[in-house]
């Protein structure tokens, strides 16, 4: 299997990328963030026009998650549970093949101390509680935008960033926990280089730069673990016109 994940920031905006990558690339899953996009205005004819089949998770404007593949997503589920807390479109999952695609777009946080990081820390303790409910035995990918460099190497500047958001030691931490329950980065199983990153603002001629994050991910328990055979972060979305801050990630098993 080929499985990638990719936050378009707008659907509306980024389908025609979107489109000509599931072409030329040919994966078998595709996790999209930040469609932005009801579920109603879904553009599901132009995913099946080129032989996908798309389930989707919407809201108008903000969030917004779709799981795009060749075959069937079974026993889909949308949305992560939180009690007394408005239902915000971040995760929609089901099977493929036999392995769990969970795919999630976690809060970004805003700024470290804020009412949002607070959310952000909370969903991070739901999903955390959710994956506790599967065997560790299970093939399950849990992939998206997580908006969490994990260490130091994924981001351009450790010292610069340090305590910020997406850097703080508590993020830091409450991802953690997903690896000690028993997930494997992926992209770092087989890439140890320092400097690869999936996101670039769009200011500060942050991609020419290469001023960069690692914050979208593939994570996966050990019957994906190992059986990986590549795992890349593929640029040339990012160099496109009017194109998306994040790039695809890619990892095939």
């Amino acid at each position: 299997m080929i499985l990638a994940t990719w936050n378009v920031n707008s659907l509306n905006v980024r389908l025609p990328h979107v489109i000509d990558w599931l072409k030329s690339n040919q994966p078998d899953v595709l996790a999209i963030q930040e469609t932005k996009l009801a579920d109603a205005k879904f553009p599901q004819s132009a995913f099946a026009e080129i032989g996908y089949l798309v389930e989707y998770f919407g809201e108008k404007t903000y969030n917004g998650v779709a799981t795009v593949s060749k075959q069937p997503l079974l026993n889909v589920s949308r949305g992560l549970a939180q009690q007394g807390v408005p239902q915000q479109c971040r995760l929609i999952e089901g099977e493929v093949n036999g392995v769990l695609i969970m795919n999630v777009y976690i809060p970004n946080g805003q700024e470290v101390g804020s009412q949002k990081y607070d959310y952000k820390l909370s969903w991070l303790d739901h999903l955390h509680e959710h994956i506790n409910d599967f065997p560790k035995d299970k093939p399950i990918c849990l992939l998206g935008d997580f908006n969490i460099a994990p260490k130091d190497d994924d981001v351009y500047d450790p010292i610069e960033t340090r305590g910020t958001i997406m850097v703080s030691d508590v993020e830091r931490l409450s991802l953690e926990r997903f690896r000690t329950w028993g997930l494997a980065d992926a992209f770092r199983e087989l890439n140890k280089e320092p400097k690869q990153f999936s996101w670039w603002d769009y200011r500060m001629a942050a991609f020419r730069r290469n001023l960069g994050y690692r914050i979208d991910h593939i994570w996966v328990t050990e019957p994906v673990r190992a059986t990986l055979k590549r795992a890349w972060i593929d640029k040339a979305p990012r160099k496109l016109e009017r194109p998306s801050d994040h790039t695809p990630v890619v990892i095939e098993f």
